[in-house]
């Protein structure tokens, strides 16, 4: 089975649910240049990854081939993904990809995709049709077939009968665009854009007339991708601009935290405008033995009470109490304290409830939390980071409780994505990197190589979720740009856009 899925404009949340549900059945994704690198990650790991290019002017792999390679993989009895940017069947040529595979016998299906010929106009506040301004629409292709002889573009036509004319892959071509339409009685002051790298963080508009649209795009350096917008509705675009005003359009963030975490921080960067590399340095993995933190739960009639310091810790305590054939009803007798809103909150979607909650996400919190608690004589579990920090304990013991430790967890250095880093930094396309906890930042400083640390760093900014974060960060040699004043994730990104508007 083949399925020629269309991937979208670039925003990887505009694939369709059906689009993302075939890369995910995928044993085979053959997919393009413009297909959003995010999809990539719905991928089984096992599943065989092929790049077939198709940038302008730049094809890794000829048309012909990539059929043929299609046509093969099938016929292998594999279940194929061919992942095209935007729609298939709009200047995709994927009416030429089934064509190929009627002819060799194999059953496919099409997964219309979101074109770039309404979304990108749409992210640039430009609505195609308009009662008020026209009732027409047409999507022409600006980079037609050069073995023709002859166009088969009706250009009189297109320029006094249709309200709104969309130029997908015409950039290069652009002033003989524009003067194919003057010449056949498009009026020299018809609004006209340019819209680049449509519905992503690097998305860029020019707006001007046919008379000066030429100009403009080459002032700013406008090149492909891009589509080309002429029309009237064009001048909506004062009012409904939305996406280019986001506060962190442009930013490209470095994202530290575990891949298995790193989302929340990512999408809430990238719904501010950012333009988000997740590159894990810490990966969470079991501890080296279950059998403390197993024995603790299978005896929670000893404890008073249970301090959970992150959501690893609650995830993998209550695994285990799960693993025990017992629910939170075990924990009936229990007082409990966590560090942080989500930590509480993943603690309350067990069933659980918090009877101390810090103002400030630290163990220094906790510990002043609980000096106004009856402790001493009392016995305290405390799952958590097999490479925790010790102030929690030695203060609760200070205080004249039993403390019992037992790692529920530990993070791991990882270098996933190492190579990718080191070569945005070196290209100096990173506006900053984001530490969530002291163990990012020690790995990270890991990755980069020891003699080029300070010079690869230079021009980018650091961000640090707390105070610990950022004390150890300046210990390693960086310079903290910012602090969030709230230890959550939200807090951190309230603070990069603060620094930013700043």
């Amino acid at each position: 089975m083949v399925y020629l899925v269309g991937a979208g404009p670039g925003d990887p949340e505009l694939i369709t649910v059906k689009g993302r549900r075939c890369i995910a059945q995928a044993d085979v994704l053959i997919y393009d240049y413009l297909a959003a690198e995010a999809l990539l990650g719905h991928a089984r790991p096992e599943c065989e990854r092929i790049y077939v290019g198709k940038k302008g002017g730049d094809h890794t792999l000829a048309q012909g081939k990539i059929n043929e390679l299609i046509v093969e993989k099938a016929q292998g009895g594999r279940i194929v993904t061919r992942l095209k940017g935007g729609d298939p069947f709009i200047f995709g040529r994927g009416g030429e990809e089934a064509e190929v595979l009627v002819a060799a016998g194999i059953p496919f299906e099409i997964v219309p995709g979101v074109t770039s010929a309404i979304a990108a106009p749409a992210y640039a506040g430009i609505p195609l049709t308009h009662r008020q301004f026209t009732s027409t629409v047409a999507f022409i292709t600006g980079h037609e077939d050069p073995t023709k002889s002859e166009s088969n573009i009706d250009w009189a036509a297109l320029a006094k009968g249709i309200g709104t004319l969309v130029f997908l892959m015409g950039v290069k071509n652009l002033p003989h665009i524009v003067e194919r339409l003057r010449k056949n009685g498009r009026p020299a002051e018809t609004p006209a854009a340019l819209v680049r790298w449509g519905t992503t963080s690097r998305q860029q508009t020019v707006v001007g007339t046919l008379a000066d649209i030429v100009e403009r795009a080459r002032q700013a350096n406008m090149g492909a991708p891009a589509i080309i917008v002429v029309g009237e509705v064009v001048s909506l675009r004062g009012n409904l601009q939305w996406f280019e005003r986001r506060p962190l359009l442009g930013k490209r963030i470095v994202v530290t935290r575990a891949r298995a975490q790193a989302s929340e921080l990512t999408e809430q960067l990238a719904d501010l405008g950012a333009d988000c590399l997740e590159c894990p340095t810490i990966e969470v993995a079991p501890p080296d033995s279950y059998a403390p933190l197993d024995a603790a739960v299978a005896d929670l009639k000893r404890y008073q009470w249970v301090v959970f310091t992150s959501v690893n810790g609650v995830d993998a305590f209550f695994q285990r109490l799960t693993l025990q054939g017992r629910d939170a009803r075990a924990l009936g007798h229990l007082r409990t304290a966590a560090i942080g809103p989500a930590t509480a909150e993943r603690l309350r979607s067990h069933g659980v409830g918090t009877d101390i909650l810090p103002q400030t996400y630290q163990a220094e919190s906790v510990v002043a939390a609980f000096a106004k608690e009856p402790v001493r004589g009392g016995r305290i579990l405390l799952p958590r980071a097999k490479e925790a920090r010790t102030i929690l304990p030695e203060q609760l013991r200070a205080m004249g409780a039993e403390v019992d430790e037992v790692p529920a967890y530990q993070t791991l250095a990882s270098r996933e994505k190492a190579d990718e880093l080191l070569t945005a930094l070196q290209a100096r396309t990173i506006d900053m990197v984001t530490f969530t906890s002291s163990s990012t930042v020690t790995n990270f400083k890991a990755l980069l190589p020891e003699d080029q640390a300070d010079v690869l760093m230079q021009g980018t900014a650091i961000a640090c979720i707390g105070d610990i974060t950022a004390q150890t960060a300046a210990r390693l040699g960086f310079k903290v740009d910012l602090v969030a004043e709230v230890f959550t994730i939200k807090g951190l990104c309230d603070a990069i856009v603060k620094y930013y508007q700043a």
